[in-house]
């Protein structure tokens, strides 16, 4: 399949059908040469990140919008719009390849007319470009109800929250202490030319310079290395797992953190759960690789009476089902198929789930809530009411008033991620 249709349906199927572009990328990739997967990934991404602006400039070129049957086309020009306002990919050849496109989406008919817009656009680009920032949701390549929530919440971040959530998320690995120390892995990258910087909190933590292939990485097949955000590691530093123990990882797909705590602590026994299935197999793909074993199990985690019949934890990690807001630099779908009442939902669910753990939590032990969001709801706030109503529950290393560590996307090159650890009363 020509890559420009490949990334007008997926761009449709994420937009028009609300699929997560984790599930239609990948199928998409599959229909198109290995070469073009980077180009559908730039394309897809790129339109997504900026899609309020590629959509003024259409409103701007086009009499009537298409509709039905002939949406794919709607997205198939901001795909054309991209390549030439973004990207550098000769302005002759994105044209004529998002042209020809047509052919393999079955209306060469529209050829004319798909021509004939990004001809204009060429013609018209500096003006349309500054219209297309000329109200907030353009500018900052944010939905209104984001904008508005992240305006109250973070008035003075606003600009560099934005322009985190815009910009392409680096590539940070994890070294397994349990064959090499960070450095000694770090050298092993120097000797392969891959270049990274360390993180000064994240003990296991390295960034590459630029991304690049799995499969170039030492040992990543033997489980040397993981790929995983710093942020997202910083899990097991709030957690502290100590030999011994029965730690519970709540709502642990895709299993990174699972897998973290075993490295860092193998002496442990750890039992993860999610309550999707198919997301399961991916911890259980990252557990075989990097020869680890845990207790895995499909269950919800509000209903622990239905899947846990053992001894109280010593410690928990509550990665709570979350907006995702602070990883939209990784995943700018986000900013699409999430809604405003989405956040309140949530919140109920978290509260729901956080109850539900903490009867599951030893007299002693304790609990790390954390999130990849960074709405006040879903953390400082959600932490404050638990602490109201929890009478056996004490906050760790924070202000009752301004609970837990938020960090916002871009701090330090992290993705946006929440953290509090309460400890239950002895």
């Amino acid at each position: 399949m020509n890559v420009r249709a490949a990334a007008a349906k997926v761009i449709y199927q994420v937009v028009d059908q609300g699929q997560s572009l984790s599930t239609a990328l990948p199928a998409a990739q599959q229909d198109i040469k290995e070469r073009d997967h980077a180009l559908l990934q730039e394309m897809c991404y790129g339109v997504l990140r900026w899609l309020p602006r590629l959509e003024s400039v259409t409103q701007q070129l086009m009499d009537k919008p298409l509709k039905g049957k002939q949406r794919v086309f709607h997205h198939l020009i901001l795909v054309g719009l991209y390549q030439l306002g973004y990207m550098r990919i000769p302005a002759h050849a994105a044209v004529a390849e998002t042209v020809n496109a047509t052919k393999n989406l079955k209306k060469p008919q529209l050829r004319g007319l798909i021509n004939a817009i990004l001809r204009n656009y060429q013609r018209q680009q500096e003006s349309l470009d500054q219209q297309a920032i000329s109200h907030d949701a353009g500018r900052y390549g944010h939905p209104g109800w984001l904008l508005k929530l992240l305006k109250a919440s973070y008035p003075e971040q606003i600009d560099s929250i934005t322009t985190a959530n815009n910009t392409k998320a680096p590539m940070w690995l994890r070294v397994n202490r349990q064959h090499h120390s960070r450095d000694a892995y770090r050298a092993l990258l120097d000797e392969a030319g891959i270049e990274t910087d360390i993180h000064t909190e994240a003990p296991d933590a390295l960034k590459l310079h630029a991304p690049c292939d799995v499969s170039k990485l030492p040992g990543f097949a033997d489980g040397w290395v993981s790929v995983q955000d710093a942020a997202a590691q910083l899990s097991v530093e709030y957690l502290q797992p100590q030999a011994g123990e029965l730690i519970l990882d709540c709502c642990a797909a895709p299993g990174g953190k699972t897998a973290h705590i075993m490295e860092r602590q193998p002496d442990t026994q750890v039992v993860a759960i999610d309550c999707d299935d198919n997301r399961l197999k991916r911890v259980h793909d990252n557990l075989q690789r990097l020869n680890l074993t845990a207790q895995v199990l499909c269950a919800d985690a509000r209903y622990p009476d239905k899947w846990w019949q053992g001894e109280l934890f010593d410690r928990i990690l509550l990665d709570a089902p979350c907006s995702a807001t602070g990883v939209i630099r990784r995943h700018p779908d986000i900013k699409w198929l999430r809604r405003a009442d989405d956040i309140a939902a949530l919140a109920q669910l978290q509260s729901e789930i956080v109850d539900a753990m903490w009867q599951q939590l030893k007299p002693g032990g304790t609990l790390v809530y954390a999130t990849c969001s960074i709405t006040p709801q879903e953390n400082s706030e959600q932490v404050k009411a638990f602490l109201e109503r929890t009478t056996d529950a004490e906050l760790i290393g924070s202000d009752r008033q301004q609970p837990g560590r938020q960090i916002l996307p871009g701090e330090q090159d992290m993705d946006g991620f929440y953290y509090a650890v309460m400890r239950k009363a002895s």
